[in-house]
Order: structure tokens, then C-alpha cells, then sequence
């Protein structure tokens, strides 16, 4: 039953009617002094409390934690409650945070596991001192694992290692020796595994730290492969160190078209493209491009049709540099026209189209002759050097692209446009230099891939 306060208040907030009530009188946090708990409670009157509490005085914020502070657990669990203990742990002083933080000491776990609590353990652990921060993470020692693998509890234990110091989250890593493919393949333990990596890097913990990368290496392969452990491998090698990195892309290195064709695994041959050394991605571009020794087949060419390994292809357009762009381009200039048959091939079309459009691609240069008579390379220095002729393989490469998704009427008439482009192509003597505008059309980003689940925050 809502005491006659909170029933005028929610009839002046319009809160009978979705909002739309006739709003007569104003509210301040001392006119529901007497009812605050029951106001915390309340989705309308808690959300009124928050906002108050934001600008409030430090005599109407005491007030208010007096009220709260005999039920404060209770109000940790509840729906509407959590927020308004939350707000105090931003807006608060000192003392009301830290008494807030020791109503909590022997309920850390309990708090943990449950959907309002957990929320208000993460929003203590950002707002108190470390040595409350201490207290609490450490009455979790005996169930870190539980924790881990629980819907809320995953969240307090990545909170834990974002927030409170190495020292003091030493048996949280400790927990994880020997389950790192267990929890890497588990939906939740896969984003506390990747917490580690990012955070426990300290010296303090490097003794601990490191065994964990020991047991990735010796499941990559499974990882790379798994709905969940992939996510982990591609952290490694967003923010791993080199030595990390490339033993991850050593892995992938013979099995790029495998991989590349795989839901999961392609994701991150994609981040061993964009992340590892310019060695490493020379490496998986000479796979892709070259036939496969066993059987001849050429990677690229059936990468270029697959939903998922089209992307790849994509990703190591967007990030090689120049000589491995043209190389590439290269191959796949032949392989145009027959992409337009495919809905993923369409993609990869409209990406080589921006790339030659922006003057990427191999370019020839011509033969000119200079002030001798001789032939000199139209690149040699010196003032006998006639000007650069540059012929219009770009242009030609444009064409083709645009040629390949026209019907014509007849073959005879399609191979007289063929012809007529040809000569204009060959007509143009130079080729334009890329302005920064269109080098910027040039590296626009891949399109998203079908969407599926993260598994990353």
C-alpha cells in the first residue's frame, strides 16, 4: 500500500497516467521526509531522489542517508532501490561511502551473485578507498570461479580487476591457473579472461600473468575456433605484445583459407591482418594469393565468394600499404566479372571500385625519350629527364569494374563499348595525383559482417 504522500506525488508526476498527469505542485527532498525508503522503492519517487540527490545540499543529502542507511541492504537488492544506494556512492561524502561499503562487508558475495547488487558492489569498488576496496574483494577469494561464471558475478569480478590494485586481486589471477581454456570458452569467464589481459600486465603480477598467456598459446588453435574463445585471441592481438602476437599468426599462417571461411576463426585472421607486423601480413597475403601447394588452389579465389572470407580480403585491402595493395589488386582484377554472380562478391567489387577510383592500384610507367634521343625510364632525375607519362591502367581497371555489371543488348555492341573505353583509356597521358579527400574514400571501412553476438564487454 503507497502511503497518501506517494500517491499525491505520483498523481502531481503524472505517474498514474504514463506521464501525462497534470503536474501542480513541486517536490524537494524535504517534503518527503518520513517516506524515503518508501520513495526509494518507487520507480517515479527513486527516480525523483537521484535527480535531486545530484544538486542537493549536504543537509538534505543527510537527511536522506539517515533514512536509507537502517535498510540500506535491503534497498541494494531492490529493482528501483539499487539506483538511489548507487547515487550516493557518487554524490555522497567520504564517511556516507564508506559507511555505505561496511554495510556491505559479509554480503559481498551474496550481493555479487544477485542482479541489483552486483551493481551496486561494481559502483562502490569505483567510489571507495582501496583499502575498502580491499575489504571487500576479498571475501570473494574462496569463490572466484563461481563468480566468474555467473550472469552478475562476472561483472563484479571484471569491475574488481579494472579498479583495485594488483596486490590486492593477486588470488583472482591465481584462480585462473589451469582453466584458462575452460573459462576462455565460457560465455562469461571469456570477458574476465580478457579483463586480465588488459589490466594485469603489472610487475606485481607478471609472475602470475604470464602462465596465463602460456596456457592461451597451447589452445589457440581450439580458441581461434570457439563462438566465445575467439573473442579472447582477438584481444591478444589488439593488445598483446609483438611476441604474442605473433605466435598467435604463426598459427594461423597455412591455414588462412580454413580459417578465413570459418564463422568464428575468420574474426580473427582479420585482427592477425590488421595487427600483426607488416612481415607477418606479407606472409598471409602470399598464402592467399599464391597456389596452395598440396592441391594448386588458389586461396583468394574462393575467399572472394565466401560470406565470411570475403571480409578478410576486405581488411587486407583496407590495411596494407602501397605495394601490397597494388599486388593484391592485381590478382583480383581478373576475377571481376565473375564477381557480380555473387552476393558476397559484390562487396569486395564496390571496395577494389573506390580503391582504383582513388588512384590505388599497379600503374606502368612509360618509356619517354629524352633530349639525347635516347630512351630514358621515365622516372630518372636529372634536367635531360622528360616528363612522367603515367598510362591509364587505373582507369582501364574502372572501366573493367563498371563494364562487368552492364547488360549489353548484343555481343557486338558490348565489345565495341569494350573497345571504345579502351581507347579512351589509352588516350589519357596522365594519371591524376589522389587528392586527401578521396584517399580518404579510399580507406573507408569494411562493411559489417552478418551480425552475431559479442562477447567482448
Amino acid at each position: 500500500m503507497r502511503s497518501p504522500l506517494l500517491e499525491d506525488f505520483r498523481s502531481n508526476q503524472g505517474g498514474n497516467n504514463g506521464g501525462m498527469g497534470h503536474k501542480s505542485k513541486t517536490f524537494d527532498l524535504r517534503d518527503i521526509q518520513g517516506h524515503v525508503v518508501e520513495f526509494s522503492g518507487d520507480q517515479h519517487g527513486s527516480r525523483f531522489i537521484q535527480q535531486k540527490l545530484e544538486t542537493a545540499s549536504s543537509d538534505d543529502k543527510q537527511m536522506v542517508f539517515e533514512e536509507i542507511f537502517p535498510n540500506a541492504l535491503q534497498l541494494m537488492t531492490d529493482v528501483f532501490g539499487n539506483y538511489v544506494i548507487q547515487k550516493f556512492f557518487e554524490h555522497g561524502n567520504a564517511i556516507q561511502k564508506q559507511i555505505l561499503a561496511k554495510q556491505m562487508e559479509g554480503h559481498v558475495l551474496s550481493l555479487s551473485l544477485q542482479m541489483y547488487g552486483c551493481r551496486v558492489i561494481q559502483k562502490a569498488l569505483e567510489h571507495v578507498f582501496v583499502d575498502q576496496q580491499a575489504i571487500l574483494v576479498r571475501e570473494l577469494e574462496q569463490d572466484v570461479l563461481k563468480c566468474v561464471k555467473d550472469q552478475n558475478g562476472n561483472h563484479v569480478i571484471q569491475k574488481a580487476i579494472e579498479r583495485v590494485p594488483p596486490e590486492h586481486i593477486q588470488f583472482i589471477i591465481d584462480a585462473f591457473h589451469g582453466q584458462v581454456f575452460a573459462l576462455a570458452t565460457h560465455p562469461y569467464g571469456c570477458r574476465v579472461i580478457q579483463r586480465i589481459f588488459e589490466h594485469c600486465t603489472d610487475a606485481a603480477v607478471n609472475a602470475a600473468y604470464v602462465p596465463l598467456l602460456e596456457e592461451l598459446h597451447r589452445c589457440t588453435l581450439a580458441l581461434i575456433q570457439d563462438q566465445y574463445g575467439n573473442y579472447v585471441i582477438q584481444h591478444v592481438l589488439e593488445r598483446g605484445n609483438p611476441a604474442d602476437k605473433a605466435m598467435i599468426v604463426t598459427k594461423v599462417h597455412g591455414q588462412v583459407l580454413a580459417m578465413s571461411k570459418h564463422k568464428f576463426a575468420s574474426n580473427v585472421v582479420e585482427k592477425c591482418v590488421a595487427f600483426g607486423s607488416r612481415e607477418d601480413r606479407q606472409r598471409l597475403i602470399e598464402e592467399v594469393i599464391n597456389p596452395s601447394k598440396t592441391d594448386g588452389i588458389v586461396p583468394l579465389n574462393i575467399m572472394m565468394k565466401d560470406q565470411y572470407a570475403n571480409y578478410v580480403i576486405q581488411k587486407m585491402l583496407d590495411v596494407v600499404d602501397g605495394a601490397q595493395r597494388e599486388m593484391l589488386i592485381s590478382k583480383i582484377r581478373p576475377q571481376l566479372p565473375s564477381l557480380k554472380k555473387y552476393t558476397y562478391g559484390k562487396h569486395l567489387i564496390s571496395k577494389v571500385e573506390k580503391l582504383v577510383a582513388a588512384g590505388y592500384g599497379p600503374r606502368e610507367m612509360s618509356v619517354s625519350v629524352g633530349s639525347s634521343g635516347w630512351g630514358v625510364p621515365s622516372h630518372a632525375s636529372g634536367p635531360t629527364s622528360a616528363p612522367v607519362h603515367m598510362n591509364a591502367n587505373s582507369a582501364s581497371l574502372a572501366a573493367a569494374i563498371k563494364e562487368s555489371g552492364r547488360h549489353a543488348k548484343d555481343n557486338k555492341d558490348s565489345k565495341e563499348q569494350a573497345k571504345d573505353k579502351d581507347a579512351a583509356a589509352v588516350a589519357s597521358t596522365t594519371a591524376a595525383t589522389p587528392t586527401a579527400a578521396v584517399s580518404a574514400t579510399a580507406n573507408a571501412e569494411t562493411p559489417e559482417r552478418p551480425s552475431e553476438s559479442k562477447a567482448s564487454s
